[in-house]
């Protein structure tokens, strides 16, 4: 596909790019089922993000992860090991790029959906008024160690019995089904705590520093509060209750740490060269961060968001939904205040008998 946006989306008059396309569902959730169209989508959800995340696992797996008598007894030598491995990959990683796309700017505001960099707006609300330094520190700081103390929980739970430890030889169909569905558990789990995370008291202490990020970039994706940081990876502890294999789990950790990244990149696709490019995945969790109520899951694989009301698909209509909505809640809001106001202070409600 030719590196150019106009065939493919427009920009707004700030300079704002969408897509003419619109989100959508998995195609295995439509009735009647169409198999071409599942055939069609197959691919696409194995390569590459999926292939990758595997790849990282089976890296770690074979070339980090000690021997099992080691991670029986936590040590500060291989826990610590493991730390400045996942620091040194976020770095490398993340900053790839951040540094293509963000500061060398390789294809300029090409299918970037905000029209400014995060470098060109400065704002109190971040770590010296830079959100560039806010979000790469907080996410060093922060985010990657406790991105390694669940690595390390459940490494020393599965060195230690703790967990159902299934071998590959013994139950290959199990866990290569279970490798296929952890992109599920990774979209029902992310859901829940993110859609706990905007109830207005969460919201204020903890969720909000991730969204001070309107504009997100690479950086941005594991820029969080620190619990909202072990909620996040911890999605990969549920292969302490099903029973799994330690490479499955951290299959499914890498899918949340190195993951992040699709829904904060910040442009539709990346250039891979002059007629080149790679689908980001990124429009559904960018609408995320400019709307803040709609898609709190992924990209509609477990489609909760369509099924509860908070899916917007990117048109026009997503946008009339997404109004109805709005205007529903302060109406409920309005007659609660209105409610409470009736109330003569220090009297009681009366009982459903009239008493």
């Amino acid at each position: 596909m030719a590196m150019d946006d106009t065939l493919s989306g427009v920009r707004n008059k700030r300079g704002d790019w969408a897509p003419h396309r619109r989100n959508e569902i998995a195609p295995f959730w439509a009735w009647p089922p169409r198999l071409t169209q599942v055939l069609k989508w197959i691919p696409g959800y194995l390569f590459p993000w999926n292939a990758f995340h595997m790849a990282t696992a089976l890296l770690w797996w074979y070339a980090v992860v000690p021997e099992v008598a080691t991670m029986k007894t936590l040590s500060w030598s291989w826990c610590g090991g493991m730390l400045l491995v996942n620091w040194f990959a976020y770095v490398v990683f993340y900053g790839l790029f951040e540094w293509r796309y963000c500061l060398r700017k390789v294809q300029g505001r090409l299918f970037k959906y905000h029209h400014k960099f995060p470098s060109e707006q400065a704002s109190d609300v971040f770590w010296f008024r830079s959100q560039n330094i806010d979000n790469f520190l907080r996410s060093v700081l922060i985010s990657v160690p406790l991105w390694t103390v669940v690595q390390v929980a459940f490494l020393w739970a599965f060195a230690n019995g703790l967990a159902p430890w299934l071998a590959w030889a013994d139950h290959p169909l199990y866990l290569a089904a279970l490798v296929l569905m952890a992109p599920a558990i990774h979209e029902v789990h992310f859901y829940v705590i993110h859609r706990a995370l905007h109830t207005d008291w969460l919201y204020k202490k903890i969720h909000s520093v991730h969204h001070n990020s309107v504009n997100p970039s690479p950086w941005s994706s594991l820029s969080m509060h620190p619990v909202e940081a072990f909620l996040y990876h911890a999605v990969a502890l549920w292969h302490l209750v099903i029973p799994s294999n330690p490479i499955v789990a951290m299959y499914q950790l890498h899918m949340a740490s190195f993951g992040a990244i699709n829904g904060h990149l910040g442009f539709d696709r990346l250039a891979l060269g002059a007629d080149r490019g790679l689908a980001a995945h990124a429009y559904a969790h960018y609408l995320h961060h400019k709307y803040f109520e709609v898609n709190f899951g992924g990209d509609g694989l477990v489609p909760l968001d369509h099924w509860l009301g908070t899916w917007h698909d990117g048109s026009k209509d997503g946008d009339r939904l997404m109004q109805a909505r709005h205007e529903r809640k302060l109406e409920r809001m309005n007659a609660r205040q209105s409610a409470r106001r009736e109330v003569p202070k220090g009297s009681t409600s009366p009982s459903r008998d009239g008493a």
